[in-house]
């Protein structure tokens, strides 16, 4: 939870964005309240000269109603202003958090789910927003009852000492509704968001819950929070209202007190009619500090809300430096005692690697071992805890960011694509150019496709490179595809592929690792691979095990190592014991025992790529028909 002072800090920024409205707004409700004090003097000044039947009479009525007809209008402008202002701060304030979301390394945005990040930039921060217009709104509702206040005491200081005398119980009376409803409101919206949570969390799932048949189990788990966000709601309304009821008890009767003194002071020939009326406005007046409530009650929730969103906003930002990379270098790449560290677990430790430029090296590993991490920390989607990473030399967080992201491309298992129904096919692929390198071409996103093999399945859309994405249904293998030609096309010096090609089939993968090695233009290929094939005709591997570089050398070599071909047993071997562990027991106990049987036996020496040996490359196969979900949360 972020602290009170970040809320407040992201209050203000509001504030400053929005000053212009709220000035406006402060100016109009400060106006307001002088009309509203001002009525009751004119009032009762025409009263008294109706009732001499003074010649300025009229004059005294004309003004009366130019007050009333001015303070309906500033009264209209207000509320406009309010909608105003509120929609321009809580725009804001969603910008800054959603910036601060997105700026972040990645492994910090992950610790927000989908859906407790869209209850902060909904909910939150809409209630975020009313607080500009929450403080412009209190200052006149103190203004008028302070003035109103001063206006009795100037009627008949009598009138003001009734008043001031009930005045300390209002007042603790408003502080303990304002230190109630803080927290009560704290944790209601912390409820509100588990339960924004979970249900994005099963959405994801829908088909895992429709399959298992868990419905009525997953709406009580996304339901859960729903008792306490009940008990917290009504905990709110109750402290509301018992403040509702008590001001409403004791206003009247300091409206009643005021009223009596002045009849008697009336009665006593101390006091006219037009001042007795005038006295009994103000007090109504006076009474309305009580209205003070609803936007100090607006306040409170805004600045709770505000320490939800302020938690978006405030995430450390990724730093760039001004440095840039040598001319034409090759894209080698260098780790030199890399360590990550995240929860106090080692994901990465004491990592020392240098790569040439222009090499294809595949990591593998154990799910848990680090791979994606490595990926990660290579590219610079997050920061090392220790060591250095260096791109033709130069340190990656010294690089600008349009230099660094202009040299690296990636790809991931499951790609994501901006939606809309103005983004198409075309606009995907062409999406992965770098920053500064200028337009892409339709020969080139074409190009990109066909060397991911997704030429093929393009064309055969309704519009082809033109179809909207919204329009293409697309299947895992070909989501990969298009994340590959997105990544090809801005491939620069260094192409970062994160089990890109987990989804495809073996003859696909055969053809984008041939694109790989003919069709692109040179740069360093650092793949994560889960599959014997890709890891064969990588030019060297990187083994890791547990963090640490277990070993760096050709496949070829590697599968002399009896715990090295077992890093792909693992992968090809269908869980055991537990549920779901009888699913697809055929095909993925097969590929278990041909893998076993292979173990034994390394490949033969051969002067190209070290070929895949059959019984493993079924087992690549049969691994791919298992339910695949990529490397763990760990890695």
């Amino acid at each position: 939870m972020a602290s009170p002072t970040g809320s407040d800090r992201l209050l203000r920024g509001a504030v400053r964005h929005t000053a212009g409205t709220t000035v406006a707004l402060l100016v109009c409700s400060v106006a307001g309240a002088a009309c509203s004090l001002a009525v009751p003097a004119v009032a009762g000044k025409t009263l008294d000269l109706l009732l001499r039947q003074h010649p300025d009479a009229g004059t005294w009525l004309a003004y009366a109603a130019v007050l009333l007809a001015a303070e309906v209008l500033l009264e209209t402008a207000s509320v406009l202003l309010t909608q105003l202002t509120n929609a321009r701060a809580t725009a804001w304030i969603r910008r800054r958090a959603l910036s601060g979301l997105l700026r972040t390394a990645p492994h910090r945005a992950s610790a927000h789910t989908g859906g407790d990040v869209a209850a902060r930039l909904c909910v939150n921060a809409t209630d975020s927003g009313t607080a500009p217009a929450a403080l412009a709104s209190s200052v006149s509702s103190v203004l008028a009852p302070a003035g109103a206040l001063v206006a009795l005491a100037l009627i008949d200081p009598w009138l003001a000492a009734v008043f001031l005398a009930g005045l300390p119980l209002l007042l603790l009376l408003l502080r303990a509704f304002a230190h109630q409803s803080s927290d009560t409101v704290v944790r209601y919206q912390q409820a509100q968001g588990a339960i924004a949570a979970r249900l994005a969390e099963a959405l994801k799932g829908a088909r895992t819950i429709a399959a298992a048949d868990t419905v009525r189990r997953e709406e009580e788990r996304i339901l859960a929070p729903l008792e306490d966000m009940t008990r917290h709601g009504t905990r709110m309304w109750l402290v509301h209202g018992r403040a509702v009821a008590r001001s409403g008890v004791l206003l009247p009767l300091l409206t009643t007190a005021v009223v009596a003194v002045a009849g008697t002071r009336l009665a006593s020939g101390e006091l006219s009619v037009g001042e007795l009326l005038a006295a009994s406005r103000y007090a109504a007046l006076a009474a309305g500090i009580g209205g003070i409530a609803a936007p100090l009650g607006t306040l409170v929730r805004a600045r709770s809300a505000g320490r939800r969103t302020a938690e978006l906003a405030d995430l450390p930002q990724v730093s760039y430096g001004s440095t840039a990379l040598p001319a034409d270098g090759p894209g080698g790449l260098e780790l030199r005692g890399v360590r990550v560290v995240r929860d106090g677990v080692p994901l990465l430790t004491e990592v020392t690697l240098a790569i040439d430029g222009g090499a294809t090296v595949a990591v593998v590993g154990r799910s848990g071992a680090g791979k994606s991490t490595l990926a990660a920390v290579a590219g610079r989607l997050t920061d090392p805890d220790a060591g250095r990473v260096l791109l033709d030399g130069v340190d990656v967080d010294r690089l600008t960011h349009t230099e660094l992201r202009g040299a690296i491309a990636y790809a991931f298992a499951r790609p994501a694509f901006d939606g809309g129904a103005a983004a198409t096919v075309r606009a995907a692929v062409a999406a992965g150019i770098g920053p500064g390198q200028g337009p892409v071409t339709a020969a080139e996103v074409r190009q990109a496709a066909r060397a991911a093999s997704a030429d093929s399945f393009v064309r055969l859309l309704p519009h082809g490179y033109d179809t909207p994405l919204d329009d293409a249904p697309l299947s895992g293998g070909e989501s990969q595809r298009l994340g590959l030609a997105r990544a090809f096309i801005g491939s620069g010096r260094l192409l970062i592929l994160d089990d890109a090609m987990s989804s495809l089939d073996t003859a696909t993968e055969r053809q984008v690792e041939l694109a790989l090695s003919t069709r692109m233009r040179p740069c360093t290929k650092l793949i994560v691979a889960h599959r014997v094939s890709t890891a064969a005709r990588a030019d060297r591997v990187v083994w890791l095990e547990a963090g640490r570089v277990r070993r760096y050398a050709p496949h070829r070599r590697l599968w002399e190592d009896p715990d090295y071909r077992a890093v792909f047993l693992a992968e090809a071997s269908p869980p055991t014991g537990g549920a779901g562990a009888g699913a697809g027991a055929g095909a993925e106990g097969e590929a278990e025992v041909t893998v076993s049987s292979a173990l034994p036996q390394p490949p033969a020496p051969a002067p190209g790529p070290a070929p895949v040996p059959a019984p493993v490359a079924r087992a690549s196969r049969s691994a791919e028909r298992s339910a695949h979900n990529g490397p763990g949360a760990g890695e």
